[in-house]
């Protein structure tokens, strides 16, 4: 599928690196929603398939989910964001930028305007124009929403991700008008060899030091979709793994908990005994899944 955008190889480290430099992370609330449980933990059966899309299971029971996105204060490079949250027009009129497929997934959808990156940036005396640097865990419409607000920003993608997105569709989860912009695409190729390729990580076998200064690491967890990635950041106090949608709840990773789809199970299970190493080397990180209101409530502010 055809794209204004015409992404490029990533040229890392980005420009902003600062040795020993530690990030100050916030979590951002974009919006809610809500899902089956099944959605999240995949339940066996006859009928797992259709409680998964929560068919003949009573609102009620449906549990909330966030919608989120993080703001890094790095040293160097300013301001970098991971993933974008959802766009101000889905406090309105939600089909205007996640689709009609993507209104569906995303029942009882919950956003005000102030929610929008953009105006949480504002709120912290932060000029939206100044992100340099946005780093998408993947391409789902829940996290590319609020791309078009960010047009002067280099975007790092994987490079899997990206032909993930332009080829397979809204019924993978794609809604190709929230990335088809002529924006600063830079692609990570996790299966490079030699110099440009990927280097290890504690438990994660490929990932890439965006800085060069190891304060924000990609690292390669697909899965959940072809191409996706977790992020680790460090600050002053310690680790902070940002998982996207490789884990939706804290129980998929402590449970080995599928759920109720992913892109490729057995990529995803891979993904999962990898961050489930990350964590038994690095007892002390804080591990942020992806749409756990439970794990999202027991946050701080900032890191």
């Amino acid at each position: 599928m055809a794209t204004a955008a015409e992404p490029r190889p990533a040229e890392l480290p980005l420009p902003g690196g600062r040795r020993g430099a530690t990030v100050r992370i916030h979590p951002l609330l974009c919006g809610r929603s809500i899902a089956p449980p099944a959605y999240l933990l995949r339940e066996s059966g006859r009928l797992a398939g259709l409680r998964g899309l929560g068919i003949g299971v009573r609102k009620d029971a449906w549990v909330p989910i966030p919608i989120v996105a993080f703001l890094l204060e790095h040293p160097g490079a300013g301001p970098v964001l991971i993933d974008t949250g959802l766009h101000p027009s889905v406090a309105v009129k939600p089909a205007e930028s996640l689709g009609r497929v993507g209104t569906l997934a995303f029942r009882d959808l919950q956003m005000d305007a102030g929610q929008a990156l953009p105006a949480q940036l504002r709120g912290r005396g932060m000029d939206p124009a100044r992100v340099g640097t946005v780093v998408m865990t993947h391409l789902h419409v829940d996290h590319a929403s609020g791309i078009s607000e960010f047009p002067a920003a280099t975007f790092m993608v994987s490079r899997a991700e990206w032909d993930a997105a332009t080829t397979q569709g809204r019924m993978h989860g794609y809604h190709t008008r929230q990335f088809d912009h002529a924006f600063d695409y830079r692609l990570l190729d996790f299966d490079a060899t030699g110099e440009r390729g990927p280097g290890s990580f504690s438990g994660f076998a490929r990932s890439f030091d965006i800085f060069g200064d190891g304060s924000v690491r990609a690292v390669y967890t697909p899965g959940h979709t072809r191409g996706h990635m977790s992020v680790v950041v460090r600050t002053g106090g310690g680790e902070v793994l940002v998982t996207g949608d490789a884990i939706f709840l804290r129980r998929n990773l402590d449970e080995n908990h599928l759920p109720h789809r992913t892109e490729d199970d057995h990529l995803y299970r891979r993904s999962l005994r990898e961050i489930q190493q990350y964590v038994r080397e690095t007892p002390d990180a804080v591990v942020i899944p992806g749409h756990d209101w439970d794990a999202w409530q027991e946050l701080e502010p900032a890191y």
